[in-house]
C-alpha cells in the first residue's frame, strides 16, 4: 500500500529550483533516452515509404512534442505511485516526490496535462500515434507501476511494452501501419533489449530492491537464474535482428554483431567476473547496443531519404 501521506514529511536535501524539481519530476533523462528510438521509426518510415520529411515537418514536430510529454506523463505517474518505495532506495530517496518539494497534488495535475496535450499532438499526426501513445502510458501506469511491479519477478517483461513504443509512434505518426517487418523488428528488439538491461541494474542496486520489498528477478531467483534468462534473451535478440534483412542488409548485420557480442560478453563475462562486475559490464554495454543501433537506423533512414530526393 503506497503511503499517500509520504510527501509531507520533508527529507533534508539541497535546495532545488522550479526548473530542476520539474525535470526530476518527469524524469527528463528518460524522455530524452527515448526519443532517440521515436526517431528510429519516424525517420525509417519516412524512407521506407519514400516520403520527403518537407511534407511531414508539423507531423515530425508534433510527434517530438507529443512523445516528449507522454513520456513525462508516465515519469511523474511512476514517481507519484512509488514514492513510499523510492523513499527506501538510495539513488530515488532524493526525488522532489519523496522529499515534499513538490506536493502530490501538483504532480497529479501535471502527469493529467501532459497526457492530455501529448495526447492531442500525437492525435493530429495520424489516431494510431495517439492510440500507441495511450497504450504506452496505460501499461506503464496500470499493469506495470500499480500491478506487476510490486507482485511478481516479470515486472521487466510487462513494463518493456510501454518502453518499446517509442519507435511505434515515430512510425505510426508518419504512415499509419505498423505492420512492415522492418517497424516490428524495432519493436521486438528495443522489448528484448529492457530485460537484459534491467537484470544488470536489478543485479548492481540488489540491496536497494531488497530493501524495497521490490521483487526484481536477481533479488527473487538469485544471479544464477538471471544469467541463464539474460541468455535466452539475448539469444532471441540475435533472432530478431533477421526482421530487418528485408528493409537493410546493413542495419541486419550491425544489430546481428551488436547482439552475438552481447551474448559473447555474457557468457564470458559471468565466467571470468564477479556478479557485480559482469552487471556493470552488460549495463555499459546494453547502451553501446541501443545507441549505435538507432543511431545506424536514423543515419541509413536519412542518407536514404537524401537519395531519394
Amino acid at each position: 500500500m503506497v503511503d499517500k501521506d509520504i510527501q509531507d514529511t520533508p527529507v533534508a536535501v539541497p535546495k532545488q529550483n522550479l526548473s530542476q524539481i520539474l525535470a526530476q519530476t518527469v524524469k527528463t533523462g528518460i524522455i530524452k533516452s527515448n526519443l532517440v528510438p521515436m526517431l528510429a521509426g519516424l525517420t525509417l518510415a519516412l524512407y521506407t515509404y519514400n516520403i520527403s520529411p518537407f511534407e511531414k515537418i508539423p507531423e515530425m514536430i508534433l510527434a517530438l512534442i507529443g512523445s516528449a510529454l507522454i513520456i513525462g506523463a508516465a515519469g511523474a505517474f511512476n514517481n507519484l505511485y512509488d514514492r513510499d518505495i523510492d523513499a527506501v532506495m538510495e539513488r530515488t530517496k532524493n526525488r522532489p516526490t519523496v522529499t515534499g518539494m513538490i506536493k502530490a497534488k501538483s504532480v497529479l495535475w501535471l502527469a493529467i496535462s501532459m497526457t492530455v496535450v501529448g495526447l492531442g499532438a500525437l492525435a493530429l499526426t495520424t489516431p494510431l500515434a495517439a492510440i500507441l501513445g495511450f497504450l504506452g502510458i496505460f501499461f506503464y501506469v496500470f499493469p506495470y507501476t500499480m500491478w506487476t511491479k510490486r507482485r511478481t519477478i516479470y515486472n521487466t517483461e510487462v513494463g518493456s511494452i510501454s518502453g518499446a513504443m517509442p519507435p511505434l509512434i515515430g512510425w505510426a505518426a508518419i504512415h499509419p501501419d505498423i505492420t512492415h517487418p522492418a517497424i516490428i523488428g524495432l519493436f521486438l528488439i528495443q522489448v528484448i533489449w529492457q530485460m537484459p538491461h534491467f537484470y544488470a541494474i536489478a543485479i548492481r542496486k540488489h540491496d536497494e530492491y531488497k530493501a524495497a520489498k521490490v521483487p526484481m528477478l536477481p533479488v527473487v531467483k538469485g544471479v544464477r537464474r538471471t544469467y541463464i534468462q539474460t541468455n535466452v534473451y539475448l539469444v532471441v535478440l540475435i533472432a530478431a535482428s533477421f526482421l530487418f534483412q528485408s528493409l537493410s542488409l546493413g542495419i541486419t548485420l550491425v544489430a546481428l554483431v551488436l547482439s552475438i557480442a552481447w551474448l559473447v560478453l555474457s557468457v564470458y563475462g559471468y565466467k571470468k567476473m564477479d556478479p557485480e562486475k559482469w552487471a556493470r559490464s552488460l549495463f555499459i554495454f546494453s547502451l553501446f547496443h541501443m545507441t549505435i543501433l538507432f543511431s545506424t537506423v536514423i543515419i541509413y533512414s536519412l542518407m536514404g531519404i537524401f537519395f531519394q530526393l
